[in-house]
């Protein structure tokens, strides 16, 4: 699962980590539909314990077409991540088109109550023989 390049963000001293892959076994082309999964990891890089409380994300297809997401946690948790610890979850995307883009954000809470957003950084989702055209 770990095919796709890293993409990497710094934020208020969470470090977020993604790898996207082309989950070609769950795509079916001939039906529209196109597959991703990814693996995150969250690094805390602060002095200081933090919970993730909630997430967004921004999705676009390579039509275009945006889709916003928001929700409480990860994959169906809050996790509480020590000072120097991680955590590490994978989820998926399923697309319309070929390939497309993500890009976030987790909201999180510190040991005295503040609350900040990490970035997650942008991120390609493009199957492997996508044709690549710059400009």
């Amino acid at each position: 699962m770990h095919d796709g390049p890293a993409y990497t963000a710094e934020t208020n001293g969470i470090l977020i980590r993604v790898r996207p892959s082309y989950l070609a076994g769950q795509s079916d082309p001939d039906e529209g539909r196109w597959v991703w999964a990814y693996q995150i990891e969250i690094v805390n890089l602060t002095g200081s314990t933090v919970q993730l409380m909630a997430r967004r994300w921004t999705i676009t297809d390579g039509c275009g077409h945006v889709e916003e997401v928001r929700g409480p946690g990860v994959v169906g948790e809050q996790p509480v991540i020590e000072p120097g610890g991680s955590y590490a979850y994978a989820s998926g995307c399923p697309l319309g088109t070929d390939s497309g883009s993500m890009v976030g954000a987790y909201y999180m809470t510190d040991a005295d109550g503040r609350s900040f957003e990490a970035q997650i950084p942008a991120f390609s989702l493009d199957t492997p023989d996508a044709r690549r055209v710059l400009n």
